[in-house]
């Protein structure tokens, strides 16, 4: 059965994981008290704000308090729901400013642009909001690569190492999960989107400096260095 649909990661697959944790994490952070004190009011904001404070269980009126735990989120590396949201929306003026622009590896930027040339739907799955994902792609390095997308996904749908988030992405793309490719630089989340039936490839770029090709070995997972090396038989 041929692939007819791509779920693609980010970061560490199309993308630098230094780009993602030394330019934009550290400027969302650095954001944060400011951009909550002037937007406190705002619907979007005020709702992330109330959504970090029950998870936290603080004062959701305090930007002061919220903004700090937000901070400690982002020095965790939590995948917390509003505070990806709110990076997004911190990303947004970032890039409008002219602050950085996103990269996309060579390659993924080539193999993107073919896949949608050869009329095969593109969607994202990535712990960052939708919002920043469209964002990244809108502000890349390479160009506006947003048009390529057919959709996004985001942790709304699901924990990346649950098999049940991408039993739903199946479900949300209307086609047997056998059919849909997904790529990514994490072994567990190839792992649950195998048990779910997904085709799985695992994304390995040395370079990163957090896995080699012999830290693969014996994985059941297909493997590439470079998104332009993905078999689609």
């Amino acid at each position: 059965m041929a692939v007819t649909a791509l779920l693609v990661d980010i970061e560490g697959t199309t993308s630098s994981i230094s780009f993602v944790h030394d330019v934009l994490f550290p400027y969302a952070r650095a954001a944060l008290p400011d951009f909550l004190a002037r937007h406190a009011t705002r619907a979007d904001v005020a709702a992330e704000m109330r959504a970090t404070a029950a998870e936290a269980e603080i004062d959701g009126a305090d930007p002061a308090a919220v903004a700090a735990v937000l901070q400690r989120w982002i020095d965790e590396d939590r995948k917390a729901t509003p505070l990806k949201t709110l990076q997004g929306l911190i990303w947004e003026d970032g890039y409008a400013a002219g602050a950085y622009r996103a990269h996309v590896y060579d390659d993924a930027a080539e193999a993107l642009r073919a896949w949608h040339g050869a009329g095969l739907p593109i969607h994202i799955y990535s712990s960052g909001s939708m919002h920043a994902q469209k964002l990244f792609f809108a502000h890349s390095e390479a160009g506006d690569l947003l048009p390529l997308f057919a959709g996004h996904f985001d942790t709304t749908i699901g924990a990346k190492r649950e098999a049940e988030a991408y039993a739903r992405i199946a479900e949300a793309l209307d086609r047997p999960a056998e059919e849909i490719l997904f790529l990514s630089d994490v072994e567990a989340e190839l792992d649950a989107a195998r048990a779910a039936g997904m085709r799985t490839t695992w994304v390995i770029r040395e370079q990163e400096g957090v896995l080699t090709l012999a830290d693969a070995a014996g994985s059941p997972h297909r493997i590439v260095t470079r998104l332009t090396d993905v078999d689609l038989a």
